[in-house]
């Protein structure tokens, strides 16, 4: 039987400028896909999403947090690289979402076009500045005991998932995120704030909730022609409601589920279409030992994307086009 191919879509907190920009001077699918989405993202909300990304002066290094760039460029950029990944034919059998990386997966498994999932990740971008105040998340590099165990954890963030065994991230207002990031440097335990400017997966995006369901409850929403695993319930999901939009906002993130979900029914190929590679490094902590050689990323702050993609080509088609 065929080893199953996976694609893993990531959310916040992957991007960054720049991403896929390899990808875009030399691969002519990624680059036609970036360029359709961006025209629709001009013709919905009057701005270039991909003038932004891709501006001489924003640094690979500065932080990527203007929501309504940074929400659409993480999905143009998912999408247009599965599409790239199917062009060479390289197609999923499952597909995998992350909280924003949820809209992608729905997209390549036909729950959304990829129209509908693009209006949804800019809609979604525009309520949330309108009607939500800022908040911050925070990557821990520790047991996720130690949210329940710390009580400031506990009192001024929520827990927005647990990654892996010592990796989990929290929401909560900046203020008291400072707080939490001063404690954890007092007691050495490493962590990171992400490039996100609001508290996704906690009350402090509840305001939203409202607006965005009205605006859900209009799109045309089918059921997935390829498996779809979320990381809002950590199982396959195959009647989707207009609601679920809403939850994989505001539940916590359940990728650990999710990821062995999949592997439990047959152990797979798994494909980080996410602009980091940030799911693959969390796949590789979250699978049994000696699973690396199954967990590949493409897109990476590194670049390197064509080598990546060409390696990937080469160990799972023979001839060009046909699955081993």
């Amino acid at each position: 039987m065929n080893q199953p191919i996976v694609f893993m879509f990531s959310g916040q907190g992957s991007q960054y400028y720049q991403m896929g920009k390899e990808l875009f001077a030399h691969n002519a699918a990624f680059r036609q896909k970036m360029l359709d989405l961006d025209d629709f993202a001009v013709s919905r909300f009057g701005y270039s999403v991909l003038k932004e990304v891709y501006h001489t002066g924003n640094r690979l290094s500065d932080p990527f947090d203007r929501l309504l760039f940074s929400h659409p460029a993480i999905f143009m950029a998912e999408y247009a690289l599965a599409y790239a990944l199917e062009q060479r034919g390289i197609r999923p059998d499952y597909v995998i979402g992350a909280s924003l990386g949820e809209y992608a997966a729905a997209a390549v498994s036909g729950v959304l076009s990829a129209e509908d999932a693009l209006d949804c990740v800019l809609e979604q971008a525009r309520i949330i500045t309108e009607t939500c105040r800022n908040g911050s998340m925070l990557a821990i590099l520790g047991d996720p005991a130690l949210y329940e165990d710390d009580p400031l954890l506990g009192e001024h963030s929520e827990l927005a998932s647990v990654n892996y065994h010592s990796h989990f991230v929290i929401s909560g207002e900046r203020e008291h995120i400072k707080k939490i990031m001063d404690d954890l440097r007092e007691k050495q335990i490493p962590h990171q704030l992400l490039p996100v400017s609001y508290g996704f997966h906690s009350a402090l995006v509840d305001q939203a909730e409202q607006p965005y369901k009205r605006f859900l409850a209009q799109k045309s929403i089918r059921t997935p022609f390829i498996p779809y695993i979320s990381s809002a319930t950590g199982e396959a999901e195959t009647d989707i409601q207009a609601d679920f939009f809403w939850d994989i906002v505001r539940k916590p993130i359940r990728f650990r589920e999710a990821l062995q979900f999949a592997d439990s029914r047959q152990k797979g190929l798994y494909i980080d279409a996410g602009p980091s590679g940030t799911l693959a490094a969390f796949a590789k902590q979250i699978l049994p030992a000696g699973s690396a050689e199954r967990i590949r990323a493409i897109m990476t702050p590194f670049h390197k994307e064509q080598t990546h993609l060409q390696q990937i080509e080469d160990s799972i088609l023979s001839p060009p086009g046909r699955r081993l």
